[in-house]
């Protein structure tokens, strides 16, 4: 059952909004949308252009990705598989490339968020750190290193 009051619009209609998406894209479920996109949004810099309590339109470099809340995937396949799951994301790395590093460490840490590797240099070429959010999701800021 969604929990969206009905006087909230998103700014486009649902099929307008999937008949739009190109390339590559995810979608993450989670317990709480509010939540999940303060860490997107003040952790990680994202763009939120729709957010609720059911469901958030994300973007990040010109990439759009989505949070559907638990409650709105009754129906779907998807939810017994993260039913009382504790980390969601295990094994699985939500990269950001062009995020400073530095800075959603910083942000991070400042908000309670768990940095589960701190900043560095790696021999890949990337300066980046890995963070969880509340759900179990490691997102992985990085920029390319300088030299």
């Amino acid at each position: 059952m969604k929990k969206r009051p009905p006087d909230v619009v998103p700014p486009v209609s649902p099929d307008a909004y999937g008949k739009a998406l190109r390339g590559i894209g995810f979608n993450l479920l989670v317990r709480d949308v509010p939540r999940a996109v303060r860490f997107a949004t003040e952790v990680l810099g994202v763009t939120s252009f729709h957010d609720d309590d059911d469901f958030a339109a994300l973007r990040w470099n010109g990439a759009d990705f989505m949070f559907h809340a638990d409650h709105t995937y009754r129906g779907n396949p998807l939810s017994g598989v993260v039913a009382g799951l504790e980390g969601r994301g295990a094994g699985i790395e939500l990269r950001l490339y062009g995020c400073d590093p530095d800075v959603a460490e910083a942000k991070a840490r400042q908000l309670g968020f768990t940095v589960l590797a701190g900043t560095l240099d790696k021999p890949h070429g990337l300066r980046e750190c890995v963070i969880l959010d509340d759900e179990g999701y490691a997102w992985v800021p990085s920029v390319a290193t300088k030299g």
